[in-house]
């Protein structure tokens, strides 16, 4: 398939990449790492998860290197590591290893960029881009889901790895929600600007 890339932003419209069939292998990977999570097979269930950490490092560093970035690529990125983190505190609430108030903390901020992007689609703008403090958040809550994995996996880790998953949790909820606060900011802006605005999606 022949590339169709924008001068300005440099992504292509090509679907069939090396680093997109590795986004997608990361996101079919996600109803695995739910059941091994609800069935309490911890440790196979951090294998799966620490791979999909690492698969997504690689993807976007070749589709740096092999020019493949793509806006499929772009947009399966973001939604793999939402499914992650969403999969990874249902099946913990399911088995009570995480509050449900904590479910409902991060759901909430779904919620809440969901309205955002549909309120910009009606407006005939693009979704926001994803920014810095967005991923960092995202970085320390998958460095909290593996902690606790280990630490319900191998109970003589509880001591060291239980404090450590729990901080890793709760600071990357502030961050999830501080984040969320500036899209939902950054949108309201956007809705207020006399023209749409060229944005990469989310």
């Amino acid at each position: 398939m022949t590339a169709l890339r924008s001068a300005s932003d440099g992504v292509s419209d090509r679907v069939v990449t090396l680093p997109n069939a590795i986004s997608l292998a990361r996101l079919l990977a996600v109803p695995v790492f739910g059941y091994l999570v609800l069935v309490d097979n911890d440790l196979a269930a951090l294998v799966v998860l620490l791979l999909a950490s690492v698969s997504d490092f690689v993807d976007g560093a070749l589709a740096r290197a092999l020019h493949q970035v793509s806006r499929l690529g772009v947009l399966l990125d973001p939604i793999a590591d939402r499914a992650y983190v969403l999969v990874a505190i249902g099946a913990l609430a399911w088995r009570d290893t995480v509050p449900w108030l904590f479910v409902a903390v991060l759901l909430a901020r779904d919620v809440a960029l969901a309205v955002n992007i549909a309120l910009l689609r009606r407006g005939g703008f693009a979704p926001l881009p994803v920014h810095t403090l967005g991923k960092a958040a995202t970085f320390v809550l998958f460095w909290g889901f593996p902690l606790l994995l280990l630490s319900s996996g191998i109970p003589q880790t509880q001591a060291w790895a239980l404090p450590l998953a729990w901080a890793a949790l709760l600071w990357g909820a502030g961050l999830y929600w501080w984040a969320g606060i500036g899209y939902l900011i950054q949108g309201r802006r956007v809705l207020r600007s006399p023209q749409p605005e060229s944005a990469v999606t989310p």
